[in-house]
Parts: structure tokens; sequence; C-alpha cells
């Protein structure tokens, strides 16, 4: 297996984990749109104010797709990832 496939796997099976989450919810689709654009919401906010605290996240389809899918903890990761 080389590493694009292990990553593809593993991006899957986040997803499906996250899916498997808001399915579970009472207001499924409320969940959803909110996880989405508080995290779409918080990437954006960072890519603009973020070159004033020495944080510079791109908005590519990656950091796009994993903030929408996994809101605003995948944005602090980015965060956390961007200092080490």
């Amino acid at each position: 297996m080389t590493a694009d496939v292990i990553f593809r796997i593993a991006c899957a099976a986040v997803i499906l984990i996250m899916l498997i989450y808001y399915m579970r919810r009472k207001k499924r689709l409320l969940s959803i749109l909110t996880g989405a654009i508080t995290g779409l919401a918080a990437l954006i906010l960072l890519n603009k104010f973020g070159e004033f605290a020495g944080i510079d996240v791109a908005l590519n389809t990656f950091n796009l797709v994993g903030s929408s899918v996994l809101g605003v903890p995948f944005v602090i990761t980015l965060v956390i990832l961007n200092y080490l």
C-alpha cells in the first residue's frame, strides 16, 4: 500500500465516522449545516486575519473539505500543525 492509498482510506474513515455522528443527532440537517458553516467561517477568518498572529493557512480543497466535514476542531488542528 502506498501512502496515497492509506491517506485516502483514512479520509474516507473520518468522513464515515462524521456521517454516523450526524445521522445519530435529532436535528441532522441543522447539525451538519452548523458544523460546516462554523468550520468554513473559522478557516476563512484564519486565512484572512491569521497573518497578524503569524499563521499561514491556505484555502485549498483539502482544507475546505476538512473544515466543512470536521468543523472547527479541524481548523484548530491546522493551527497546531502550523506551529510544529
